[in-house]
């Protein structure tokens, strides 16, 4: 968000009088950007630099950065959840009592409520808010109430229209400047960190092994895909893992590909009816943020897993998980905190696409925490601390034949490793 918030005030854009046309040709900015910077990931991905990278990740190094993928995300839990209690914290409460406690309770030989305990809590407290909503209760509150309570406030169903299909190009043709550009590349490499440490926290939810270097690199280069197609359709923001799916393949206990092939499909379709979209868009932020507080935690709570790979009775990797967790946690909100304050980042030179940069890169805790845990993982001792880092169990995963599950966790579906055959 950060090179597109600097996209959109860009004062080559904000000059424009007419509020239509500058819509579009920030639409157009934004797009060149996206559809530039997607070759990192490409690039990186595909020609598996990315899996060279990677191979000086270790289990210690990695530790920061997948729990920081969850608790680096903090402020998106309770604080939201506070802004309208009454649904936040029975949404919370009901989805920790389906999946965690009424998760053995069976219909016909299916855990329902283990599998299903998101959709339910979300539908019942969805229909408390409407409730609540069509009683009059946020009537007279605060405005900041209403826009986190009310599930009509945006009026987004009424003026939504019934068919909408999305295509390529549909604001125009992309305008590429080189200081956008630069600036959309420095979140393209934040997604590219943050998704590996999400990659590998999604191997442990799922009971698989950890990717090796050809299948990790292999996933940059299709999410470097998404981004280009990202800039070619116009949806103002680019393509990162997601990590509340993450925390959700570890809730439901369903880590199935097929689960996210029809997903994509009902998705797809979907995403034609404007209807339909805004039904959804219209469930208060609220709701989702107590889900955040638990799926989150899970994602967190798998980078912590790593250190049993690990000897923490070494003070070297006492040095390094403690710098680098905080150091991840205080760097970005360090940022976060100077850019409320002043209205623009740490950074705040005459550049801004050094500004951009900058800013966006340490305003991602995992990015942080990678830079810090895997400069000091490399340099500090490590000659004589193979095993102390826990690289002798880490090391057979990097090939996609070290190991005999790697064939039914990562072959690609529908034959298509033999456009793209593991390493």
């Amino acid at each position: 968000m950060v090179p597109i918030i600097s996209i959109i005030h860009d004062s080559s854009l904000t000059s424009i009088q007419d509020d239509h046309v500058r819509f579009l040709n920030t639409m157009r900015a934004v797009q060149g950007a996206l559809i530039v910077a997607s070759s990192i990931q490409i690039i990186l991905g595909y020609s598996q630099i990315w899996a060279i990278c990677s191979r000086f990740f270790s289990p210690l190094g990695m530790v920061p950065v997948i729990s920081l993928v969850g608790f680096g995300l903090f402020d998106r839990g309770f604080p939201v959840v506070g802004r309208c209690v009454e649904i936040g914290i029975p949404m919370l409460i009901l989805f920790v009592v389906f999946s965690q406690y009424l998760k053995n309770f069976h219909a016909r030989q299916l855990p329902v409520l283990e599998r299903f305990a998101l959709l339910i809590s979300i539908t019942v407290i969805w229909a408390y808010a409407h409730l609540l909503t069509a009683s009059g209760a946020y009537r007279h509150r605060p405005d900041i109430t209403q826009v986190n309570c009310r599930t009509d406030k945006a009026n987004l169903i009424s003026s939504a229209p019934w068919i909408k299909i999305p295509y390529p190009l549909q604001w125009g043709a992309p305008t590429f400047d080189a200081g956008h550009a630069f600036g959309m590349m420095a979140a393209v490499l934040v997604s590219l960190i943050e998704s590996t440490g999400a990659y590998k926290a999604a191997s442990r939810l799922a009971s698989a092994t950890i990717p090796p270097a050809h299948v990790l690199s292999r996933g940059i280069g299709w999410q470097g895909i998404g981004i280009l197609l990202n800039g070619l359709f116009g949806t103002l923001t680019g393509s990162t893992v997601s990590i509340e799916n993450v925390g959700l393949l570890g809730s439901t206990r369903v880590g199935s590909r097929r689960v996210i092939q029809i997903s994509a499909g009902f998705m797809i379709f979907f995403s034609m009816l404007g209807k339909f979209g805004a039904l959804f868009a219209s469930i208060p932020f609220t709701i989702f943020a107590a889900a955040y507080c638990v799926l989150f935690g899970l994602v967190a709570s798998v980078g912590l897993s790593f250190l049993q790979f690990t000897n923490m009775n070494s003070m070297r990797n006492l040095f390094i998980t403690g710098v680098a967790l905080f150091l991840g946690l205080s760097v970005p909100e360090y940022f976060r905190e100077y850019t409320l304050k002043a209205f623009h980042g740490p950074a705040h030179t005459n550049a801004g696409w050094f500004n951009d940069f900058l800013n966006t890169i340490f305003s991602s805790s995992p990015t942080v925490a990678l830079i810090v845990a895997v400069f000091l993982d490399n340099t500090l001792e490590y000659r004589d601390s193979a095993r102390d880092r826990g690289m002798p169990w880490w090391v057979k995963f990097r090939a996609f034949k070290g190991d005999s599950r790697n064939e039914e966790f990562y072959t690609l579906p529908f034959n298509l490793n033999r456009f793209f055959p593991p390493s």
